[in-house]
């Protein structure tokens, strides 16, 4: 049997309050026989955040995330629920990271075809546009946010967003960054060691999964609020 992985990292007294810095995570999904499988792997160990946590693929905002060029928009839906929050440059810069860190930790290509096939690749695209496709947004939805708890070290204010696996293009292939990728039922994720927002996200997508197929735009999106016993549901 594996050892437990380490606790979380907790904030040194006196150390000031890290601010939160925007992060995007992507669920994809396949459907067996009628049930929904998702795509998670574990963080290493070299991870200052959540090593050893089984996670989906997802990270931090690149400055350039909202200038690269895409194969397609946000849904409108999925824009107006983002943009209750951010800014529309901010929106899109979120569906676009989540793309760019899938692509990267499991390489799978969440794309369409180039709009401007002639131009030069965005710095860090190289391969992504290299195989013919710009990130396309299209099919995205958003389903939750979170923000990292003010005693850890280090915080994210995450947005998570799912998409069916049919939208996907290439398979899949891990970098280094998460390991043992596999697709896992909902109840088989659920038994893995999990960041508790991580769990809550989940016990949250397998809850109004056919919401999600049906692509509902009207579906609530929670804000998971932090509190001492535990990540609390608001409406976004």
């Amino acid at each position: 049997m594996n050892a437990a992985p380490p606790p979380p990292p907790v904030r040194a007294p006196g150390d000031p309050l890290a601010r939160p810095r925007d992060a995007a995570t992507l669920i994809v999904y396949r459907e067996n026989a009628g049930v929904p499988e998702v795509l998670m792997g574990e963080r290493h160990a070299r991870h200052r955040f959540m090593p050893h946590r089984f996670v989906f693929p997802g990270g931090r905002i690149d400055a350039r995330d909202s200038r690269v060029r895409c194969a397609s928009p946000l849904a409108p839906g999925t824009s107006a629920r983002l943009e209750r929050r951010l800014s529309p440059a901010r929106a899109r810069a979120m569906a676009v990271a989540a793309i760019r860190e899938t692509f990267e930790e499991t390489g799978l290509i969440v794309g369409g075809p180039d709009p401007d096939p002639g131009r030069r690749p965005p710095r860090g695209w190289e391969s992504f546009f290299g195989a013919g496709f710009a990130p396309a947004l299209g099919a995205l939805s958003y389903i939750a946010r979170a923000v990292t708890p003010p005693i850890r070290p280090v915080r994210f204010n995450a947005r998570f967003f799912v998409l069916d696996r049919e939208h996907v293009t290439g398979e899949v292939r891990g970098s280094g960054e998460l390991l043992g990728l596999r697709w896992f039922t909902v109840e088989e994720a659920l038994t893995l060691e999990l960041a508790q927002i991580t769990r809550r996200v989940l016990t949250h997508f397998g809850a109004s999964f056919g919401d999600v197929a049906r692509n509902r735009d009207d579906a609530p999106v929670p804000y998971f609020k932090w509190t001492p016993t535990g990540h609390l549901p608001i409406d976004e």
